[in-house]
């Protein structure tokens, strides 16, 4: 099904508190030369960036899944308690099974979520209102909604439960991509650019600078 384009949503911030989060951050960081999610980007390691992202956007729980850097990733977070960090010893496999490991550990943690906002850890910088506004959309009845942006879509996305054992489903490296034709998705007007992803050392650098510009 071909997506749609909703009136960006009023957020009420007690409804954002209904839904769940879960950033990947399980990635082998081949092309960055190492682990890239604890690479600092101002005063914050990226990973930080993507759970502070999603708390000021009100998501509860905040579930973080690792994968090769298991250790440093969750060294760095061992001190918060709003935060679950989970391991998903099959990352090598693809985005896919990360993205199933956190719906999983999202619904050990509560019965309640009717959605779960899907963010990146190689993001950072998300903005926690568009969090809020796919969030909404979610909440809204859409089965799945994700950001669109002044030049294209992108993340965050959020996933209605309806669909969590569809995106379980998934194999490799495609993520919930794959459901995109096969579910309604809503696309939710959000404010700005799509995030840069931080691939490569020279993209940390670049959005270094950037931050650094007047």
């Amino acid at each position: 099904m071909a997506p749609g384009t909703a009136e960006e949503p009023e957020v009420d911030d007690d409804e954002a508190h209904t839904c769940a989060a879960v950033v990947l951050a399980a990635g082998g960081g081949r092309r960055f030369g190492g682990v890239k999610q604890v690479a600092v980007l101002g005063d914050r390691p990226l990973v930080v960036h993507a759970v502070d992202t999603a708390v000021a956007a009100g998501l509860r729980p905040v579930v973080v899944v690792t994968g090769g850097d298991e250790g440093q990733v969750a060294a760095l977070l061992s001190a918060r308690d709003d935060v679950t960090v989970v391991h998903n010893p099959a990352w090598a496999s693809g985005q896919a099974s990360s993205l199933r490991r956190g719906l999983d550990a999202v619904a050990d943690l509560t019965a309640d979520a009717p959605a779960a906002v899907v963010l990146l850890a190689d993001q950072p910088g998300l903005d926690p209102a568009a969090v809020r506004a796919v969030a909404a959309a979610a909440l809204a009845g859409a089965p799945i909604a994700r950001a669109r942006y002044a030049d294209g879509v992108g993340h965050p996305v959020a996933l209605s439960r309806s669909v969590w054992d569809d995106a379980r489903r998934l194999q490799g490296d495609t993520g919930a991509r794959a459901l995109f034709d096969a579910v309604e998705v809503v696309d939710v007007p959000v404010a700005g650019r799509v995030p840069h992803d931080v691939d490569r050392p020279e993209d940390l650098a670049r959005l270094a600078e950037e931050r650094r510009s007047p």
